[in-house]
């Protein structure tokens, strides 16, 4: 997990640890199994009724228990590239959604004509729910976090690494002595999975404007956790939140 330079300068006034997901790929597992560990059924409209915690957060807002895809606090669930609510089978440039087949075409979320499809730029910088993982497969309370909010559930919490039934992970305790367990999932990239057991990185609905190939998320391993930015076309677990019903009312 090594900071990207470029990444860092332009968003040091967050005073914030900021690291890259450059990866190790030193432990394949080979074969694609979607859903990972067990897993709900991924069904648009909220059919699944998710359990959340309240964390005491300032923003108000709830996490989920799981990840979307899976149906226990360890289970991995499935894998999304950034803004899209499918997994597949292979996580690479040629089949990401929002692209004409390389980093530098993008045809959606890009503030930047040099990565732009043609020179295409939009002024979209987080994601719409169309292209929300967890809104798409659990309905319109749901959403993925903000970069902001994966920031202050690490600000805001303690956490350590730990195992959970078996399974490793980083387990977030809030000053209300609520808890919130968030497996290393691992992450794909091709069509194989890596690292499960030793890393993770969650998506956040937030793009790296400086670099719009890039997208925001919480990375972690058994040292380090900090924001990262991460590739869009990688395969990456996706753990929703919702607003606060006080918040609403």
């Amino acid at each position: 997990m090594k900071t990207k330079n470029i990444i860092f300068i332009a968003f040091l006034v967050l005073s914030t640890s900021i690291v890259s997901c450059k990866k190790d790929h030193d432990i394949p597992t080979g074969e694609v199994f979607h859903p990972e560990h067990g897993g709900d059924t991924l069904a648009p409209g909220g059919a699944v009724n998710h359990e959340f915690v309240d964390l005491g957060l300032p923003s108000g807002i709830l996490w989920a228990t799981c990840n979307v895809g899976a149906d226990t606090p360890e289970g991995y669930g499935v894998y999304f590239a950034w803004g899209e609510t499918h997994p597949k089978n292979v996580y690479d440039w040629n089949t990401y959604k929002h692209c004409n087949g390389a980093e530098s075409t993008l045809t959606k979320y890009c503030c930047n004509s040099n990565y732009g499809n043609n020179g295409y730029t939009d002024v979209l910088t987080t994601l719409s729910p169309e292209d929300d993982a967890a809104t798409a497969n659990w309905g319109t309370d749901w959403r993925m976090p903000t970069a902001e909010e994966w920031r202050e559930l690490y600000q805001r919490t303690t956490n350590t690494w730990t195992s959970q039934n078996g399974v490793m992970g980083r387990l977030f305790t809030a000053i209300n002595g609520n808890s919130l367990f968030i497996p290393a999932a691992g992450y794909y990239i091709g069509g194989s999975l890596y690292n499960n057991t030793s890393n993770a990185y969650y998506w956040s609905s937030s793009l790296v404007t400086v670099n719009p190939n890039y997208a925001w998320g919480l990375g972690f391993d058994r040292v380090e956790w900090s924001v990262s930015n991460c590739h869009r076309d990688e395969g990456q677990s996706v753990r929703a939140v919702r607003v606060s019903q006080a918040l609403i009312h």
